[in-house]
């Protein structure tokens, strides 16, 4: 009968500590619930502002680059019929004129070359002509790829700033332990937890940014070649007085054969 009665004193005072084990989990559990986003902005201290400033720049770069670098806003490849037209009628003023009221790189690049067609010599120096267009194409590049080159820094400076932060949160984690011992685990807590938020912070905003970056400047790298490969098209067409053969559909190519 004793036996009996310690044994149910036993599983009594067991299940009433796994009791309060669960609850100390259902308080920790809710309290994790409640530490959200804001409060872990929080937490990460004063690196967190110059972090949050990136990362709104970079959204507003990435989608800027978005818009702004579409073959076809750079390119216009719907203007070349036009133009190849004017090339092989010799019409380089009419399509210089175009090219000034239709602004875009491919129209400011073309019309770069086109002025040099112009400057009043009797023959066209289309040496001049092809540095000309280099120089215009150098210039409209530099210019469009300052989006881009914003983007690689601030996947650049986003982790060190991360870590300045932690530096600083692991400073006054020593800080507190030399004013005031390991008593308060607490204090130690939210020092390195600032240390560690801002560097996962400057990593998560580092590692699109520097994605981004490669993607446009590929894409860009890309309009590039297609747009010296359009102007050449349309130069050679000027100089010769022939279409060229890239712009002859299949039938035209299969009538040159059989001749």
């Amino acid at each position: 009968m004793k036996k009996t009665i310690l044994t149910a004193v036993v599983l009594l005072a067991a299940g009433a500590a796994f009791a309060q084990g669960d609850a100390e989990a259902a308080a920790a559990a809710s309290m994790a619930d409640k530490t959200d986003l804001w409060s872990l902005l929080k937490q990460g201290g004063w690196a967190m502002f110059p972090l949050g400033a990136f990362s709104f720049f970079m959204v507003a770069l990435i989608i800027q680059n978005f818009i702004s670098l579409r073959p076809k806003t750079l390119l216009h490849s719907e203007q070349m019929p036009g133009l190849l037209k004017m090339m092989l009628d010799k019409e380089c003023l009419k399509a210089l004129i175009y090219c000034r009221e239709h602004p875009s790189m491919f129209a400011n690049t073309f019309g770069a070359g086109l002025e040099r067609c112009l400057d009043g010599e009797a023959e066209i120096d289309f040496q001049k002509v092809k540095e000309s267009v280099e120089e215009a194409s150098v210039e409209q590049m530099s210019k469009l790829m300052k989006p881009i080159d914003y983007l690689s820094i601030i996947g650049a400076s986003s982790p060190m700033l991360g870590l300045l932060g932690t530096v600083s949160g692991m400073i006054k984690a020593f800080h507190t332990m030399g004013a005031q011992g390991m008593g308060k685990p607490e204090l130690l807590a939210a020092n390195i937890g600032e240390a560690l938020i801002t560097t996962a912070t400057g990593l998560v905003i580092a590692i699109p940014a520097m994605f981004f970056f490669f993607f446009f400047k590929k894409g860009f790298q890309k309009t590039l070649a297609t747009l010296g490969r359009n102007i050449g098209f349309l130069f050679d067409a000027l100089q010769s007085g022939k279409e060229p053969v890239s712009f002859m559909d299949l039938e035209t190519l299969k009538k040159m054969e059989s001749k």
